[in-house]
């Protein structure tokens, strides 16, 4: 198995913004096309994403993760993807991580992060990594399907 490694980079990665838009057609897919998540897709743009991770395996960006500020308290998980082919390798355990770790670095006291329960491995994912079922936060808040999760990391 290849050697794993992460870097730090912004939303203008081009290996980003190529996960950004395979996460689109995935998510899209999801629900049956683009049109049944016209309501999610204004606040998912890969723009607004400070911090990005990505995972390598050698030399192929195999995963990403991003890191936002939500409010001065919490910030925002988003895009936590790994190629199928590289998944049930904790590819996606490390990133979530190493974003906890650089959220508590900028001084965020939580993580928080927005999903769908059709996405069941990214649910359990997430509940096995400590993160708790929240109430939707806006504009979450009023879109059906999502369900949002928060983690304190302090």
């Amino acid at each position: 198995m290849e050697k794993l490694h992460f870097e730090w980079t912004d939303s203008t990665s081009e290996q980003f913004r190529r996960f950004y838009l395979t996460t689109e057609e995935f998510y899209s897919s999801l629900v049956g096309g683009a049109e049944n998540r016209q309501g999610f897709i204004p606040y998912n743009l890969s723009d607004s994403i400070q911090d990005v991770l990505l995972a390598y395996a050698g030399e192929k960006c195999v995963g990403c993760a991003g890191l936002k500020e939500y409010s001065r308290q919490d910030a925002e998980i988003k895009r936590v993807w790994v190629e199928p082919a590289y998944r049930n390798r904790k590819i996606a355990t490390q990133m979530m991580a190493l974003i906890e770790e650089k959220a508590a670095e900028k001084g965020f006291l939580r993580t928080i992060l927005q999903t769908r329960e059709v996405m069941r491995q990214a649910v359990g994912l997430y509940r096995k990594l400590g993160y708790v079922r929240i109430p939707n936060y806006p504009p979450y808040d009023k879109l059906d399907g999502a369900i949002c999760f928060g983690k304190n990391l302090r």
